[in-house]
């Protein structure tokens, strides 16, 4: 009987390639689980009106966690003309099966790691390891926008806030809005996690990233609940940093960093900068985790010009079954896992196009397979 019963959604694209990469490690290491296939993906998008279709909801309710590949999407009106004939103009709007999957489930944390392994010609320098910690579920990503903006809010607007003046002369055609929300309790759980996570790890400070002196109520939220929790963890630092400076300060001192973290869209931003200093994308994992449920994925996107070719850096995908296998409590897997990685890429023998090599996406993970004891 298997102890974990695990999804697979391989989305589109080179989410389908990496994912193929992924199942010879698993085989490799023999983890005892079941893998349940997903419909997710452009595909059902354009058939079905929902590239998130409610029976994969519904299987998502019955397993542990799940591994997903990579996804395809467009902005509103270059989706809506894919749509196959009988579902033209019948007022379906694509949103994004990711960020639907973090909010459906309370996926409230996106772990980031970015640590760089020795070999690896792509790295920024080798002492960086890093882990981005970046709300979920709220903030610019909540999906909350109009075009145009119906004139119920518009006036609301213009009523309560001195700022809105500016605008009261613009025809609300021509105006678009998005609303960046915070709450208290997301902002401090956010923070919580990566205290906790600091704190396991030995890790001996904790970076909050914001823009408090600009966006000062959403900002300041955040920055005010790290500080009620960081009372809590008195023998861990907590610094302060402006966005855009924290993206100076990575690229000049990112070894003096550890544990980041941030809201929605800034942690978006700053998880690539910090994934390009390890190597790019093709080494940048991540795991969507809740209270109850996880979802681990590489943090790339579907590349259609590469898909099924076999071409692209499988090690995002193999490194977030590693985080998958310490969510899982296989401590020892995981481990030997990260061992495995690192021994390919110190050796260089194996090397994918984007680090100069012309290996492809499974002799990659081959090689990394066969360094598993």
């Amino acid at each position: 009987m298997s102890k974990h019963r695990i999804a697979w959604l391989p989305g589109d694209g080179v989410g389908n390639d990496v994912m193929e990469a992924g199942k010879i490690i698993l085989n490799k290491i023999k983890l005892a689980a079941e893998y349940i296939p997903g419909d997710v993906g452009w595909e059902f998008w354009c058939k079905e009106g929902d590239p998130l279709p409610e029976r994969t909801i519904e299987m998502l309710k019955t397993v542990d966690c799940a591994l997903f590949g990579a996804i395809t999407s467009k902005p509103k009106e270059e989706a809506a003309k894919e749509l196959i004939p009988e579902l033209q103009n019948k007022g379906y709007i694509y949103s994004s099966p990711i960020v639907r999957l973090r909010q459906i489930f309370d996926l409230y944390i996106n772990q980031r790691p970015c640590k760089a392994y020795p070999g690896n010609p792509l790295v920024y320098r080798e002492d960086i390891n890093l882990i981005v910690f970046r709300e979920n579920t709220e903030g610019l990503y909540s999906g909350i926008e109009y075009h145009p903006v119906p004139d119920e809010i518009y006036q609301a607007l213009i009523k309560t806030h001195p700022k809105m003046k500016k605008f009261i002369n613009v025809n609300q055609n021509d105006l678009a809005l998005s609303c960046r929300i915070f709450s208290r309790d997301a902002c401090k759980r956010i923070v919580k996690a990566a205290f906790k996570y600091a704190d396991e790890h030995n890790f001996s400070s904790v970076t909050v990233i914001e823009k408090p002196n600009v966006i000062r109520e959403t900002s300041g939220l955040m920055l005010r609940e790290a500080r009620k929790v960081a009372k809590e963890y008195p023998y861990i630092q907590l610094w302060e940093v402006n966005v855009d400076a924290m993206a100076m300060w990575l690229i000049k001192n990112p070894q003096k960093y550890s544990v980041l973290v941030t809201s929605n869209m800034f942690g978006d931003i700053i998880s690539d900068l910090c994934a390009q200093l390890v190597g790019g994308l093709g080494f940048a994992s991540s795991g969507n985790i809740g209270d109850n449920f996880a979802l681990f994925e590489p943090t790339h996107g579907s590349a259609p010009k590469y898909a099924g070719q076999f071409k692209v850096n499988p090690t995002a995908m193999i490194l977030s079954i590693k985080m998958m296998l310490d969510y899982l409590n296989e401590k020892e897997l995981a481990n030997k896992l990260e061992g495995a990685i690192a021994e390919t890429i110190q050796e260089s023998k194996i090397r994918t196009y984007d680090m100069g090599g012309n290996s492809s996406t499974i002799e990659m993970a081959e090689a990394i397979a066969s360094k598993i004891s």
